[in-house]
Formats: C-alpha cells, structure tokens, sequence
C-alpha cells in the first residue's frame, strides 16, 4: 500500500485546485448563490432585530448594515473555501494581515457580530436551519430580556449648579424616595456643582420642579443614560 506524507498530499491538492474552475457546473453555482440568498435572508432579520432591541445611547445604521454585510461576506467565503484546501490556506493568510481598529463599546455589539460570523458559516456550510433555530432561540432571549429591562426604572444623571450650603438636604428632601448617589462635587469661589445619580421611579420627575425653584440653585440638567442600577 502507497503512503503518502504532507509533501504528497499538499502537491495533489494543488493539482485538483487547478481543475477548479473545469469542475464548475451549474449545479455548483446554484447551490453557492442559493446559500449566500439565505444569508441575506438571515442578516436583515439580525439586522431588524439589532435595530428593534437597541439600547444604547447612540444607534448606529453603519453598524447595523455591517452586522448583515459580515454574514453574507461570511458564508461566500465558506461556501468558496469548503472543498478546497489551497484556497482555504489562501484564505487564512489574507484575512490574517487584515487589522479592525473599531473599538467595539457595547458588549451586545460584540454579540451580534459573532452571531453574524456564526450565522454566515452555518448558512456557508449548508446547515441554514442550525442557523435559523439559533436566530430563534437568541432572538426569544434578547426580547424577553429587553422588555423585562424596560419594566425597570430609569437612570439619569442629576446636574445641579448652585450657591449657598445645605443643597445635600434640599436635594434628599425633594427627590424623596426615590435611590440616588451623589457621584461628584465641585466646589468653587462663587457657585459649586454637583452631580446626582438618580432611579426614576413610575416616571415621577416632579422633584425637578422642586430644585427649579429654589432660589439657591442657578440651573440643572437631568440626562438620561444606559447605566445598570443594581440594589
């Protein structure tokens, strides 16, 4: 019996990558545009569901079309590599030299371009329907959890400038029982600043009013921001 070493088989695989292009049929064809129209398919549904359970404090469209670009980019480049080792090893080294300098801020923006990568190569290597039940089942958790969040109180950041002393008491007494912590204090010759962090309970803002009219506060600002609150 012949043995054959890497040197061999590495040699044999160049020769049947010659061929490629003579193997090419229809039925090849068919079957690779078949695969990259359902990786459309499956990154515009990531692409909704990316736009509908967005959080954060700026949404980005560049991103979300990246999210259905990296899928379909994905599964063309397993669909074109999965039955030849010499253009998989090309592959490799191309991709490899390729630097992403996006910092990536939210983790659920790291999620869902790892779910694209993940869909792509499913959807490339013929297992759309792993792919669609893992799009079923993520999408069921990212719903759930996003309107269980939105059942919670809200955050804002409390900005206050003002003059005079005793302001600590004023504010506790006027947002009443609603949690807050004062995250910082600055002090200065004329005026001083201070900035609250507060949970708005039921939408209740009335405690704004409040502070607005004392004579002691020049101006505040309440910003609403994405931090988690825990108790």
């Amino acid at each position: 019996m012949e043995t054959l070493n890497f040197s061999d088989i590495f040699k044999k695989t160049f020769l049947e990558a010659g061929g490629l292009m003579q193997n090419l049929n229809g039925a090849v064809l068919l079957r690779a545009m078949f695969y990259i129209l359902l990786s459309v398919i499956l990154g515009f549904l990531l692409y909704v569901l990316y736009r509908k359970t967005y959080s954060g404090v700026v949404y980005s469209r560049a991103f979300a079309v990246s999210i259905l670009g990296m899928t379909v980019l994905t599964c063309a480049i397993i669909v074109t590599i999965q039955s030849n080792t010499i253009l998989s090893l090309g592959m490799v080294g191309a991709l490899s030299i390729v630097r992403y300098r996006t910092a990536v801020k939210d983790p659920i923006d790291l999620l869902y371009l790892f779910w694209a990568v993940a869909s792509g190569i499913a959807t490339g290597a013929g297992m759309f329907w792993i792919a669609l039940f893992a799009f079923v089942v993520m999408a069921v958790i990212l719903i759930l959890l996003n309107n269980a969040k939105g059942r919670r109180d809200e955050m804002y950041i409390l900005l206050l400038h003002y003059t005079g002393d005793g302001i600590e008491e004023k504010v506790r007494r006027a947002i009443g029982t609603h949690p807050y912590k004062i995250k910082s204090k600055t002090l200065r010759k004329h005026d001083s600043e201070m900035a609250v962090e507060v949970r708005i309970r039921k939408n209740d803002m009335s405690f704004v009013d409040t502070l607005r009219n004392d004579p002691e506060i020049n101006d505040l600002t309440l910003v609403q921001y994405s931090g988690d609150y825990i108790d």
